[in-house]
């Protein structure tokens, strides 16, 4: 009948169709540690299965094994933005390549979806930032065998930040190096990211008083509709360099800028942070800062990897030097 569902084919199906016993044919397909069968007969099995269509239920082989081979990934309630979602597709590919599958959730304030550790049964919850107690309580509750960070934001052992702190650092030495006096500092206007703000803020500021003495000449949150007014406000107050908080600031600052019959970078100097494509892409291109997302990528599947198998944790975490890339706005 047209519609009908299709009947799931069984290990039962292969050993009856191959004359085999069921024990067998399923020490095959499940890969059973400690089972001597013969490579003939291993060969036939899954010949056999794939002919028929048979596919794993992975139910019942979470059940039987007590893992799911999942890893989620709690993500802050951040923009998703270039770095990351280099740092997921890094992640995703290299936990894949080990035969697990990562999955990612963002919980939201007063948020009723029931959350996605009670759920899924993953071998391992992870958080791009430190969980609260409360939800650390509620995973560990939901039975999942391993957390990362497994204390509390806040407390010992728990992972801050796992991000780079030296880029704006390098974007406001790169602006007072070539002339800059007045450094003006322009943050996402996009979903709250505190966290990541208040630290390039801090940065940006420290940086300047420790080197000249001086202070943020000008802040505020830059968008497509505000940039025309903002930035001659703050021509108007003498700036003559901007550090901005990624490179999609940067741009939609050097657009207002260019609109505006503004010299870049001779009389206003701008600096992003990512290097994403569109840095090399916009006219003039963007200097910015480089940094290894991929890398932080790669280091929180080896994190996940090591608690879900057993196997020694990383070394090391990944290469975070950030690197200047001076191009034509400065």
């Amino acid at each position: 009948m047209p519609g009908a569902p299709t009947k799931r084919v069984t290990a039962a199906d292969v050993a009856r169709s191959l004359g085999l016993s069921r024990a067998t044919v399923g020490f095959v397909l499940n890969d059973t540690p400690g089972q001597t069968i013969p490579s003939g007969t291993r060969d036939r099995v899954l010949a056999e299965a794939k002919r028929l269509g048979y596919r794993a239920n992975a139910a019942a082989q979470t059940l039987a094994s007590g893992k799911s081979r999942i890893i989620l990934l709690v993500l802050p309630d951040w923009p998703m933005d270039y770095s990351m979602r280099t740092h997921l597709d890094e992640a995703s590919l290299a936990l894949d390549e080990a035969g697990y599958t990562l999955v990612t959730m963002t919980p939201h304030p007063g948020g009723r979806a029931r959350p996605l550790w009670e759920t899924l049964r993953p071998d391992v919850v992870m958080g791009m930032v430190p969980f609260t107690q409360e939800q650390l309580d509620q995973i560990r509750g939901s039975g999942v065998p391993q957390i990362i960070p497994p204390v509390a934001a806040g407390e010992q052992g728990a992972v801050g930040d796992l991000g780079y702190t030296d880029g704006p650092r390098m974007q406001v030495v790169h602006l007072l190096d070539r002339g800059s006096r007045a450094v003006g500092f322009a943050p996402s206007a996009g979903p709250p990211i505190a966290a990541p703000l208040a630290q390039a803020r801090a940065l940006v500021r420290h940086t300047l008083s420790t080197l000249d003495g001086s202070t943020l000449a000008a802040e505020a949150a830059i968008t497509e509709s505000n940039a025309a007014d903002q930035l001659r406000s703050w021509i108007d107050q003498g700036v003559d360099g901007i550090v901005a908080y990624n490179d999609d600031i940067a741009a939609i600052t050097l657009g207002a800028a260019l609109r505006s019959d503004l010299a870049v970078p001779g009389r206003l100097a701008i600096v992003g942070h990512d290097d994403t494509p569109l840095a090399r892409l916009v006219v003039p291109a963007l200097s910015t800062v480089r940094v290894d997302n991929a890398g932080l990528g790669r280091y929180l599947a080896e994190l996940a990897l090591s608690a879900a198998t057993g196997s020694p944790p990383p070394l090391a975490g990944p290469e975070t030097d950030a690197h200047l890339i001076i191009r034509e706005t400065s």
